[in-house]
């Protein structure tokens, strides 16, 4: 009997055994003892940056004027002094910013573009712009500056140069030299901080730049609203519940047409709470309100005394307007060239921060996005930053020809003399005006024009490369004109912002109309047969009819009468080689990217009810005194 007794005694000090850790030197050293099983596992924070990490990154909170402080984060290489410091204010997210990997090296958890610079001695500084992820204070969508629309004491101008401030005086590795950079909503940070400038600001690269919601970056487009919009105010703007839109997974192209207008698109998702989107529904026209935001205009009423690199893709999808607008705004006051620059690259949105070596099916030599911020971008902030500056050689304009995919310095912008490109009978396009005529076709909002093949989604690769999608997707369509030249016996240099001279009539009251300029490749192309006939798009853009007396005072069309339709397509260096054609697509929707006209008058057509949507019959006019044309700027070969 006792036998089993011992047996379960044995067993009992076995498991005990068991259950007595093996611990390492160290635990068996500590005066604590061993950890016990039952202690709570949660620790409170984990500082991912190990004393080995070849950085340093410090999280401060930069005091404001009004007493808000803001979020920033300063990351440097150990060891740096006399360094350059380069500023980004961000809406999206500071720290992630600078964690794009929890690694021990610099290059790996800053953006790929910050690499050249932070090894090269530069201290890189991310801040939440107020009332975003770590910073206090309010949030307003591209907050005003301080004035009419905004009586409080503090915008983004005031911001940076506070920021600005408390980094010369308490970083005490810098020169006391700062340059601002961004794409997008930063590239908007960017030139706001030349309002007023801090003395230490020395040197901007906006790079495209938001800089009039209305006239041709985010939210209009000479007047047509650009419906994606939603899914941006709805991630950007709200603490729980925020991303894009919630209308399913299907053909944007269906949700949007089965909702109606763009007022009653968002009452169907509830984003008239948000006050972004109800401000930009109560303010459908170019009034005060949007003239006031116009960051070109703030500028041009200022003296420019920072050195401004302006930078922006040529089949940028979001905010192609911005810099050419600023550079133009501001160009007069560059008259020894040392102030002002315009750089254009073969780039979708804010690829120049990124591998550029292509674009859709478009394929060039290298890597671009590298070649410009190695070659211009750096040695531009580097002669305005460093102790021991070497000397700036920053070309006035650089842009990048695609079609002979070569970088290119001119002396100013637009760098070609303007020549009309006539519309004419049998759908062709002549340098010489023809004699009179016109086309027809039917435009019918319940059929929109796609501005892409079915299913659409206006996200990821399918948005970024929206603009070089083949276009023969839509030509033979009825409600499609396409006009175009002869094979080309020598090359077409243009270099500048191509000019719609749109003569046209509409049976309705209201119209809009868009225009495509198109590079169409041979149809045979044995050297790359995905290119055979291809319908290259070097500009595309829409004009609303009602604003054809002034984007400010819309008004109803006549029916019947002819109006001349002026617009601009986006700024290009483009070559169309000899054995190429020349064409131009004429129609009256690009859906669902813009709201749908409904061509009859409301006074605002983004709360047009099903009724208000009609059929019209749009005539293009051709020759004699009533030419349509599109002046292309010609560079002389």
């Amino acid at each position: 009997m006792k036998k089993p007794f011992r047996t379960v005694a044995c067993l009992s000090a076995a498991a005990l055994a068991l259950l007595s850790p093996v611990l390492p030197l160290a635990a068996q050293d500590s005066a604590t003892g061993p950890t016990d099983t039952m202690m709570n596992e949660q620790v409170k924070a984990y500082d991912w940056v190990r004393p080995q990490a070849d950085y340093v990154r410090k999280v401060v909170m930069i005091p404001m004027r009004d007493g808000k402080k803001l979020y920033t984060v300063i990351v440097y290489r150990k060891g740096v002094t006399d360094a350059p410091i380069l500023l980004s204010r961000t809406p999206y997210n500071a720290d992630k910013a600078t964690s794009r990997n929890r690694s021990q090296k610099i290059e790996e958890i800053l953006p790929v573009m910050d690499a050249a610079f932070v090894n090269d001695g530069y201290i890189r500084v991310y801040q939440d712009v107020r009332g975003l992820d770590g910073s206090e204070g309010d949030y307003v969508m591209n907050r005003p500056l301080h004035g009419l629309l905004n009586p409080t004491k503090v915008d983004h101008a005031t911001d940076a140069y506070d920021t600005i401030d408390w980094l010369v005086k308490n970083v005490k590795e810098s020169n006391g030299k700062v340059g601002i950079t961004g794409s997008s909503y930063l590239g908007f940070t960017s030139l706001m901080a030349l309002i007023d400038p801090h003395p230490a600001l020395k040197a901007a690269v906006p790079q495209s730049p938001m800089v009039d919601g209305w006239m041709g970056d985010d939210w209009f487009h000479n007047g047509a609203f650009r419906t994606f919009g939603f899914d941006y105010d709805l991630g950007q703007t709200v603490k729980k519940g925020g991303g894009s839109v919630p209308k399913g997974t299907g053909d944007e192209y269906e949700a949007y047409l089965a909702a109606g207008s763009a007022g009653d698109y968002a009452r169907t998702y509830g984003l008239t709470d948000l006050p972004v989107v109800r401000k930009v529904l109560e303010h459908p026209s170019y009034d005060a309100w949007w003239q006031g935001q116009a960051v070109d205009k703030l500028l041009a009423a200022r003296k420019l005394t920072v050195p401004t690199m302006l930078v922006v893709g040529q089949w940028d999808q979001e905010d192609s307007y911005g810099a050419p607008a600023v550079y133009q705004a501001l160009e007069k006051q560059d008259a020894n060239n040392d102030l002002l620059s315009l750089a254009i690259g073969p780039w979708r949105h804010s690829q120049v921060n990124y591998e550029a070596r292509e674009l859709g099916p478009l394929k060039w030599e290298g890597d671009t996005g590298l070649q410009f911020r190695t070659n211009y971008m750096k040695p531009f902030l580097d002669c305005h930053l460093k102790t021991v500056a070497p000397k700036c050689d920053t070309p006035p304009v650089l842009t990048y020809a695609s079609g002979t995919n070569r970088w290119e310095v001119s002396k100013q912008w637009p760098a070609g003399d303007y020549t009309p490109l006539y519309l004419g009978q049998n759908f062709g396009l002549s340098w010489s005006k023809p004699q009179a005529g016109s086309d027809s076709y039917v435009s019918d909002p319940a059929k929109p024009v796609p501005m892409l093949p079915r299913p659409i989604h206006m996200q990821g690769d399918e948005w970024r490369t929206w603009l070089v999608h083949d276009q023969r997707f839509v030509d033979g369509r009825p409600d499609v004109l396409s006009y175009a030249t002869g094979t080309l016996d020598k090359p077409v240099h243009i270099k500048g912002a191509p000019k719609v001279d749109l003569r046209a009539a509409t049976s309705g009251r209201d119209s809009d109309f868009v225009v495509k300029l198109i590079d169409v490749y041979p149809q045979e192309n044995s050297a790359d047969p995905t290119m055979a006939g291809y319908q290259l798009g070097i500009g595309i853009e829409i004009f609303r009819g009602r604003y054809v007396n002034g984007f400010a005072t819309p008004a109803p069309l006549e029916p019947g009468k002819t109006y001349a339709f002026q617009w601009t397509l986006p700024n290009v260096d483009h070559v169309f080689l000899p054995g190429h054609k020349i064409m131009v697509q004429v129609q009256s929707s690009l859906f669902p990217l813009y709201d749908r006209n409904p061509q009859s008058w409301v006074p605002s057509i983004m709360e047009a009810k099903p009724g208000d949507y009609q059929k019209a019959t749009e005539t293009i006019h051709w020759g004699g005194d009533a030419a349509s044309a599109v002046w292309l700027p010609v560079a002389p070969q």
